[in-house]
């Protein structure tokens, strides 16, 4: 199951949060940015919706900061704001946030999201690993080359 961290400081907005997704991943919670943090280093979430303006440390900072971290700098992290300004929106951009919803949200678009960048993620996971064997795979090929092992088309 994949796994959501929730970074939403307001109760009801968590819960109504949770009460949509709870059925389909495995959710996690932060109240603020620095939590976000911790959390994501500790769990590595598939995907991360996060509120901007938070407590301690807001969302377009610990977007930055996590897409600094080599290790974590791939989740794709989703802004939800009730700023519906285009300044606002830019700014989450340049901090790094993978896509941008404004409150109150819209369900279906809110899934359609989900759904995207997480198939975007898992396509990425794949190229990666598909890279690395790649890497590996000349030397696999020069081994069998040197051992008589090769097809040479004949």
């Amino acid at each position: 199951m994949k796994s959501i961290l929730i970074v939403e400081d307001v109760e009801l907005n968590r819960d109504l949060l949770v009460q949509l997704l709870e059925d389909t991943y495995r959710l996690l919670i932060a109240e603020d940015g620095a939590a976000a943090l911790e959390v994501s280093a500790a769990e590595r979430p598939d995907l991360i919706l996060m509120d901007l303006s938070l407590p301690k440390l807001d969302g377009w900072e610990a977007t930055r900061r996590l897409k600094a971290d080599p290790a974590l700098a791939a989740i794709p992290v989703i802004a939800l704001s009730a700023h519906a300004m285009k300044s606002h929106e830019d700014r989450a951009w340049q901090n790094g946030c993978d896509d941008y919803l404004t409150k109150p949200l819209d369900e279906d678009l809110l899934f359609e999201t989900i759904d995207r960048h997480l198939a975007r993620a898992a396509a990425a996971a794949i190229r990666d690993a598909s890279a690395i064997e790649n890497v590996a795979s000349p030397v696999a090929a020069d081994r069998s080359i040197r051992s008589g092992d090769a097809d040479d088309g004949r």
